[in-house]
């Protein structure tokens, strides 16, 4: 996954390992590692935990779109999932924003648990997605999911949804890697897809890489990117979706600042 910001003067590629997760070992199932490099003659600056990356700047795209798109009184916000995605969301939400109440759900139950046990601050483990979904205000979706695990007619009007596909440790399928998605794997079905205004990162690459999109030929609305220099408007009051593939420029920028940041204090 190359990439090159003239913004930042940064160039970057991403290496991803992905292998079946093995129930009693502590190594993830994907392993990844950004490699930064000067950009003037390629030489090689840095090299970086690319877990840690994806993790952290996916989470933050996500914020950066709930920021634009949720309800203006956001009280309850809902997780579908328990992996390393639903921690570093989990982790930046809690920091912009502010939530009467945090709910989980997973389909391995001792994960919602031992998630609620391990965060800072109160966290409803709920039995069942719709138990956890009803009266949310902002959902994120970050299982490995490849049929509907959320269903329109659950969803509150006016609420706001972050999709990921995300990564769960006890996943056992060998062709994806965190971020990624597959057209034929969805999360959310055709009543909430084509009934929400849809927000993606990239139109490209949620026509060819998105089940969610695909399947239910929902039209895009919008990039986040139009959103954000002003080209399109960003709805609010609608019930929205945000479908998050990730984008190689975002380990770019945030390797770059780490780098940067280490170079500051060294």
């Amino acid at each position: 996954m190359p990439a090159y910001s003239a913004a930042d003067d940064a160039l970057t590629t991403k290496l991803v390992t992905f292998y079946e997760h093995k129930k009693d070992s502590s190594v993830p199932s994907h392993q990844a590692t950004v490699l930064l490099f000067d950009p003037t003659n390629g030489s090689l600056k840095a090299v970086l935990d690319g877990s840690v990356i994806t993790a952290k700047r996916t989470a933050a795209v996500s914020a950066i779109a709930t920021k634009l798109l949720m309800p203006a009184f956001a009280e309850v916000l809902c997780i579908l999932g328990a992996g390393v995605q639903a921690y570093s969301h989990y982790e930046i939400f809690m920091e912009l924003f502010t939530f009467k109440e945090v709910r989980i759900w997973n389909r391995t139950k001792e994960n919602a648990v031992k998630f609620a046990n391990s965060v800072n601050g109160p966290v409803q483990v709920c039995s069942s997605a719709q138990e956890a979904v009803t009266g949310a205000d902002v959902i994120i979706t970050v299982t490995m999911a490849t049929t509907p695990i959320l269903f329109g007619e659950w969803v509150k009007p006016g609420a706001h949804i972050n999709v990921l596909q995300g990564d769960d440790r006890s996943c056992k399928f060998k062709n994806l890697a965190v971020g990624a998605s597959r057209p034929d794997w969805r999360e959310l079905d055709d009543e909430l897809m084509k009934n929400s205004v849809l927000f993606v990162d990239s139109r490209e690459a949620a026509l060819t890489e998105s089940g969610d999109v695909i399947l239910s030929k929902a039209e895009i609305f919008a990039e986040l990117g139009e959103v954000l220099k002003g080209t399109k408007p960003a709805l609010p009051e609608k019930t929205t979706v945000f479908k998050s593939l990730g984008m190689a420029v975002e380990d770019t920028v945030a390797a770059k600042f780490v780098y940067d940041s280490w170079s500051a204090a060294n």
